[in-house]
């Protein structure tokens, strides 16, 4: 059974496959649960800007002196959120990208501040195109703060395929003895609501529609 990890490393490889040899670059973002609060957006969108310098030829100059600037001041402090988000719009403006970011770890503190700047760098990126993926309690804020830019797609499985999943599984368990009728039936009702309740849904976030060719 597919988990929102699994669903983002789909996409991100597949994405990969179709734009190969293309103009274009694909990024992704995990955010680790035990150190959701460490995720700041700064580092996030950071992380981003690296996958993107790295995969191209030619660095645009504004991006080189941005980052120069920074290493004089005192304490060679590191580009600030501002800074990020008017390189990755001066990038992203001429370069096809696509972004995909499994979000529904990352702390609510940050999550306002990540989708206003993704905001921001849409405004100026019309051909980039970034991929949410979630629970259905983000879905919401993100349609408030990106309206008319989302398109949203439910990922959960049928629930007829999470009971057919879990019987394979009770039918391979080496105790059996410990399984009763009436627990095994608690199972295969509880198990499959909670799981429609709990999986993930993809934004699409960018306007027009856009289709990989």
């Amino acid at each position: 059974m597919l988990t929102d990890y699994d669903t983002s490393s789909l996409v991100v490889d597949r994405l990969c496959d179709q734009t190969r040899g293309q103009c274009s670059a694909v990024t992704c973002f995990y955010f680790d649960f035990a150190a959701r609060k460490e995720h700041s957006v700064t580092n996030m969108l950071g992380s981003l800007l690296k996958q993107i310098v790295r995969g191209i030829e030619e660095i645009p100059e504004e991006i080189s002196r941005t980052f120069q600037e920074q290493r004089m001041a005192i304490g060679g402090r590191g580009p600030q959120l501002s800074d990020i988000v008017k390189m990755l719009q001066t990038i992203t403006a001429s370069l096809r990208t696509f972004v995909c970011i499994d979000a529904h770890k990352c702390a609510a503190g940050h999550r306002t501040k990540l989708l206003n700047s993704l905001q921001q760098i849409l405004e100026k990126s019309p051909s980039m195109r970034i991929l949410i993926i979630g629970r259905p309690h983000i879905r919401a804020e993100i349609e408030k703060r990106l309206a008319g830019r989302v398109t949203s797609v439910y990922l959960g499985p049928r629930k007829d395929d999470i009971v057919e999943y879990l019987r394979v599984r009770l039918e391979e368990d080496e105790t059996p003895d410990a399984m009763d009728e009436s627990l095994e039936a608690d199972i295969l009702e509880k198990i499959p609501e909670n799981m429609s309740e709990m999986y993930v849904g993809a934004m699409l976030l960018g306007t027009p529609p856009h289709r990989v060719r």
